[in-house]
């Protein structure tokens, strides 16, 4: 199913914004410093791999991405309800429209 090139720029643009919004969002900002630090940290090692500090990168790594995977996830999932009850509505109006001609 192709969208018209209004609607994939629509979408495009939700995108976007939903995405700029998780990007300054306060606790994954507090996340992704701490996965920083720990990324930091990992590199004073000799054999990054068998260091505790890689772990714990790793761990906080996995942590921020979940994070920002659920907010997108939901934040898609919110928007195509929105869209499929707005579409839903608006054949419903439609319809009645034809019914009453």
């Amino acid at each position: 199913m192709n969208f018209p090139p209004w609607m994939q720029r629509a979408i495009q643009a939700r995108l976007d914004e939903v995405t700029a919004r998780i990007e300054h969002d306060p606790e994954l900002s507090r996340v992704r410093g701490e996965t920083d630090e720990a990324f930091e940290a990992l590199f004073a090692g000799k054999n990054i791999e068998q260091t505790s500090e890689y772990a714990e990168w790793e761990n906080r790594y996995i942590v921020s991405k979940g994070i920002e995977n659920e907010r997108l996830y939901m934040q898609g999932l919110r928007d195509g309800i929105q869209l499929t009850a707005s579409l839903l509505g608006q054949s419903m109006l439609v319809e009645k429209w034809h019914e009453s001609d």
